[in-house]
């Protein structure tokens, strides 16, 4: 099955071509055998982060976006705020596994606010902003990524 994502890197000291973990989330993607259609970086701010969020929903029309960073304590960090702004639905299983399996390695990890949350059919994925920990999120959640896209395009339950 072809997935496609975005990614969206939040930030306000990094630009594309300084935005190592979104490459290294594009190289994962890519090693899975999906597909990477867009790469923005935008500012820590929120309008900005929803903006980009409904633009790589409903104008791209992406079965995932990712965004990375803005998740943490900092007051810059807006990121799950933006999300919620312009999602409908809260899928908490995904959020939560990630922070399970973060905080096997780190326990920091309890200190993420990221969510996930579905914009009609398209699954909005917010990841932290380090290489080592967006890495470690994805491996912790990739596996699932196909049925929960096979489920939002309206697929049945495996029995």
């Amino acid at each position: 099955m072809d997935i496609t994502f975005a990614i969206i890197t939040c930030s306000d000291t990094r630009d594309l071509a300084q935005d190592e973990a979104g490459a290294a989330l594009e190289g994962l993607i890519a090693a899975a055998g999906w597909t990477c259609t867009d790469h923005a970086v935008v500012k820590d701010d929120a309008p900005a982060i929803a903006d980009a969020i409904v633009r790589a929903v409903d104008e791209l029309r992406v079965d995932i976006v990712l965004t990375c960073g803005g998740t943490g304590l900092s007051l810059r960090d807006v990121t799950p705020e933006a999300t919620a702004s312009v999602c409908e639905r809260d899928v908490p299983g995904i959020a939560e596994a990630m922070r399970a399996s973060s905080l096997l390695k780190t326990r920091r990890a309890m200190l993420s606010r990221a969510r996930v949350m579905q914009r009609g059919r398209t699954l909005v994925i917010n990841l932290p902003g380090s290489t080592k920990a967006a890495t470690e999120n994805w491996e912790a959640v990739a596996d699932q990524l196909e049925h929960a896209v096979s489920m939002s395009r309206g697929g049945g339950h495996e029995r």
